[in-house]
């Protein structure tokens, strides 16, 4: 405050130091009005200040009028006034100009008002010169009637610094449609310290195509530097839709010294005006002015034109078509307008003229749910009564209802819940023509007045209703909408698909841009609320005056909606009955039960099994769980409670996976925009969630990562999804010169739970050998298969996602998360996403087959067994490890060993001189056969010179054989047996020491 004084001081004795220097110089001329204007002082710590008078040329004239005490510092004057400084009075505007009072308006934007500037965060080239690959060229660009952001990935600011001497606000009109922009605006003082601020003031909320949006933040006194924000994530090479500023207002400065010429192309009529009115169509302004001049009869201008245009002639682009509706007769036929309002000129050269109408023809039939009233008009059937469009109403037999809803598809008038309209954030061209327009049997987008109108088709459903039978506690499906389209475009057309829940905010939930086939496409309700469904359709998002693109169009062919609230039914549906007996009338069944086609009754679904969304009518309605999952007691999901079993080579192994039932998350990256910059994929995964409940969350524009709980914010500002495995894009606080991360582009990859098994299919649902590297374990890996069934222009069968659970006992109970290696974001098609969750909780329980006992040595009458864990370990808990045991065992005495061990001595010899003496006798045995083989039988054997081998002499000398000279008695034996045999005779060669000798016989 001191500072402040002090400063004010030297302010006003530098001016009345000029004053008296003034004075003296008397050879210049006096001051004239015209060569000086007032200003004040700054505020000293009383809160007054001076009034001064500042030459427009330093040392010009003398005699400038003396300081004066100056107005209080809070001194304001009212809308429509300025505060005139020659008499410190507050004066009427004059006409042609405005004023805010203690305010200031920015609404023109044919050029970056002075004081605004526009700083890119990334404007060093790195040495390159590639301006391409730098932020040189990115700013916020005037574009007439609004401010547009930059369109690709660069953060660019646009600021502006006002001093204010009171409490004060700022508030702008925006579209912010694209979730791929991060805008957010934020204030800092004059310390260049930002302010606090709340997350709904600081993160901007997405807009409705099409539709400004209003953001106002309170101001403090004293200097406020604003900061508008905006960051592009060019992730699929698709180009960011840009954020529009208009009619930026602040309030809270201390004066207007002068009031605000109205901008080209807007008037004011009456002196003292707070704002300037457009002028109307075919007449235009220039700046300040009091009125709007008319256009010459060749010339034409739309609302808000600063000059007139020459008409053009009339060409094919400048006409449409429609269809009647019905008359008296049910004809209907096609006729030709001129887009209004028509600025073609019809009675030139080369104009060309309106086609005749076409032939007047049968009108198609009625929708189904209505009937034809009068030939001409199309009603819907009285509640309990069904029509499929070409006959009359009827009643629904016995254990029916009807099945409301709206189903769409002729095209002769648009149904009652239904508008449409046309908008351009530039201009009013086309504000009062229709957006879409029937064509029989498809309704079509319309012409618009400029190629960048969004044609936009609302369709309202005040809510839905269940089938009776139906039980509303444990429905997952209150209904859904299918409709089908196709656009043909030349340029970068695209059609939007909205919805608006209870009239909160209406979200993007998908976008076709070009030419897109015709196809179906189908949402589902998962709770019961009012739902404002809207397409819009833009032909280019560039600003283009002359028309190029008018043959670019949208259709739409048919659009279903079930359980509609107040529909009409096209046909009827069973239900169940209190009893069999006729007129009984239609009950609602117990949650988790089906309706008997055989007794119309309500019958329990069988265990394990769910009942689908949309029917419960025979026992089909319940459809079996996947493996490895288990139904709960209302038959409405099923489950993996975190447990699993597996036979494996006639062994059951079972699995505990409670240690991964949080939930788990992996950030891979970083990835780098074609700016540099720098983002992550990150991903949480709830493997079993909470019976069934999704419990992962991912949300949008947060600014804690850490924090999961939603329900502290409103849920306006919070974008989140909640499923079993969610995707968010997330910028660290270094990425961009954010104080904190981002997160963005939420989106849902399993919204359901397929089942769990060991193999690699299930449900159409794959996962390739070669995502991940081979387990040298023999433990199989088990596979948790996710679908979101929810289709995406490039995923038209939706999402899937695969946990794989690996058996890793290295690694904690929760283990590791990891994505494959050669699809680093997780998926390689952007379609089906693989996670690899390696953990020892992936583990079968221990059982007494993965362990084994070792036995010690008896020490003093003790035997002690261990139990060990067999090698490698691929259990985890389950059966615990069986402590030591110890066990009596017998000591065997000194003398009792050396006895049994002398007795094993001698019974190892015997058996040994058993076997020599065995030996020696086949020697003997073989020797005596061979002496009977040379015996003659007219001969009796020769003596032998000794009545026993000599030692040796058979093993050296096996064939010597000496004869004695008196036969054997077993000689004499032989030759009585020779004699026997008759003349038969034989000879044997007998060898000796000495001599051979041939024995004939």
């Amino acid at each position: 405050m001191e500072k402040t004084a002090l400063w004010t001081s030297c302010y006003f004795v530098r001016f009345v130091t000029l004053f008296l220097c003034a004075r003296a110089s008397g050879n210049l001329p006096q001051c004239k009005e015209t060569e000086y204007y007032f200003e004040y002082t700054e505020c000293d710590s009383t809160g007054s200040r001076w009034r001064v008078a500042i030459p427009h040329r330093q040392g010009s004239c003398t005699g400038l009028p003396e300081p004066v005490r100056g107005t209080d510092c809070t001194f304001s004057c009212e809308a429509g006034e300025f505060l005139e400084m020659s008499s410190q009075q507050c004066t009427s505007c004059a006409a042609g100009s405005y004023s805010l009072g203690s305010g200031v308006r920015f609404d023109q934007w044919d050029s970056i008002p002075a004081g605004f500037s526009s700083l890119a965060t990334y404007m060093d080239s790195g040495g390159s010169g590639d301006d391409s690959m730098t932020c040189n060229n990115s700013s916020w660009t005037a574009q007439g009637t609004h401010l547009e952001s930059n369109r690709d990935d660069c953060t660019v600011s646009l600021v502006y610094a006002v001093h204010l001497m009171k409490q004060g606000s700022v508030s702008f009109d925006y579209q912010y449609v694209d979730s791929n922009v991060f805008f957010e605006f934020f204030i800092q003082n004059d310390q260049c310290q930002e302010m606090d601020q709340t997350g709904s003031e600081k993160w901007i909320k997405l807009t409705t195509s099409g539709e400004w949006g209003t953001h106002t933040v309170n101001l403090k006194s004293g200097t406020n530097i604003m900061y508008w924000r905006t960051t592009g994530m060019l992730l699929g090479g698709k180009p960011v839709k840009p954020v529009l500023l208009k009619n930026i207002q602040i309030e809270g400065v201390a004066y207007t010294s002068e009031c605000f010429p109205c901008r080209p192309g807007t008037f004011s009529k009456t002196p003292g005006s707070s704002s300037c009115d457009l002028c109307p169509r075919n007449t235009y302004s220039g700046k300040g002015a009091s009125s709007c001049t008319h256009c010459s009869e060749t010339q034409y201008s739309h609302e808000g034109w600063s000059q007139c245009k020459e008409r053009p002639p009339c060409s094919e682009k400048d006409y449409f078509q429609i269809h009647t509706a019905c008359d008296s007769e049910g004809k209907t036929q096609i006729l030709y307008r001129w887009v209004e309002p028509q600025v073609c000129v019809e009675n030139v050269t080369g104009a060309v003229t309106l086609p005749p109408s076409g032939e007047k023809e049968d009108c198609p039939p009625c929708n189904p749910g209505f009937y034809m009233h009068n030939s001409s008009t199309c009603l819907p059937c009285p509640q309990g009564t069904y029509s499929d469009g070409t006959a009359e109403c009827q009643r629904c037999p016995g254990g029916t209802e009807p099945s409301l809803g709206y189903e769409y598809k002729w095209w002769n008038i648009l149904p009652r819940n239904m508008k449409t309209s046309c908008f351009n954030v530039g201009n009013s061209k086309c504000d009062e023509m229709n957006g879409w327009e029937v064509a029989g049997d498809h309704i079509r987008s319309g012409v618009g007045g400029s190629d960048n109108d969004y044609l936009i088709l609302n369709l309202r459903v005040p809510g839905f209703k269940l089938p009776t039978s139906v039980d509303d506690a444990s429905a997952t499906e209150f209904g859904r909408i299918m409709f089908i389209f196709e656009t043909n475009c030349s340029a970068d057309c695209e059609l939007y698909f909205m919805i608006d829940v209870n009239r909160k905010s209406t979200n993007v939930v998908e976008s076709w841009v070009g030419s897109k086939k015709r196809q179906a496409y189908t949402h589902i309700m998962t709770k019961n609320a009012s739902v404002s469904y809207t397409w819009a359709f833009q032909r280019t998002n560039k600003a283009i005056d002359v028309r190029q693109y008018v043959n670019d169009i949208a259709k739409i062919y048919s659009i279903t909606v079930t359980n509609a609230m107040d529909g009409s039914a096209s046909g009827c549906h069973a239900c169940a009955m209190m009893s069999q007996q006729d007129g009984s009338s239609c009950v609602p069944c117990p949650a988790g039960h089906f309706i008997n086609k055989d007794t119309n009754q309500c019958q329990e679904c069988p265990p394990n099994t769910f009942l689908s969304g949309h029917h419960i009518y025979g026992q089909e309605a319940c459809q079996p769980c996947g493996p490895g999952s288990r139904s709960n007691k209302e038959h409405s999901v099923c489950f993996n409670d975190c447990t699993f079993s597996h036979m494996d080579q006639n062994r059951t192994l079972t699995y505990d996976l409670s240690a991964l039932s949080s939930v788990g998350s992996i950030m891979n990256g970083p990835s780098f925009t074609s700016k540099g910059t720098k983002y992550y994929h990150q991903f949480n995964i709830s493997l079993c969630g909470a019976e069934g409940k999704k419990v992962a969350v991912c949300t949008d524009n947060v600014t804690d990562l850490s924090s999961k709980d939603v329900q502290n914010e409103s849920a306006d500002l919070n974008n989140f999804v909640e499923t079993f495995v969610c995707q968010s894009t997330i910028i660290p606080a270094d990425g961009r010169g954010f104080r904190t991360a981002l997160s963005s582009q939420s989106i849902s990859l399993a919204d359901t739970f397929l089942g769990a098994s060991v193999d690699n299919n299930l449900d159409g649902v794959t996962v390739s050998s070669d995502l991940f590297p081979e387990s040298s374990r023999k433990v199989p890996d088990i596979n948790f298969f996710y679908r979101s069934p929810q289709p995406t222009a490039s995923c038209l069968n939706g999402r899937s996602t695969v946990v794989t659970l690996r058996c890793s006992p290295e690694k904690s109970l929760r283990g590791e998360l990891t994505v494959p290696s050669k699809c680093p974001a997780g998926t390689c098609n952007g379609c089906e996403f693989h996670f690899l969750w390696e953990s020892s909780s992936a583990c079968p329980l221990c059982t007494e087959a993965d362990y084994h006992s070792i036995e010690g040595a008896c020490k003093g009458g003790v035997q002690d067994t261990l139990y060990v864990w067999n090698e490698p370990k691929l259990c985890s808990k389950g059966v615990p490890l069986p402590n030591k045991t110890s066990a009596h065992c017998e000591v065997v005495g000194l003398w009792v060993k050396a006895g049994i061990g002398g007795g094993a001595f001698m019974a190892a010899l015997l058996v040994s001189l058993t076997c020599y003496f065995w030996k020696k006798n086949k020697r003997l045995e073989y020797k005596y056969s061979r002496l009977v083989m040379s015996a003659n039988k007219d001969c009796e054997l020769p003596a032998a010179d000794s009545c026993a081998l000599a030692e040796g002499e058979g093993e050296e000398n096996e064939d010597d054989v000496v004869y004695s000279n008196t036969p054997s008695l077993l000689g004499k034996l032989k030759a009585i047996a020779s004699k026997a045999d008759g003349d038969n005779s034989e000879s044997v060669q007998l060898k000796s020491s000495q001599s051979e000798r041939w024995v004939w016989g």
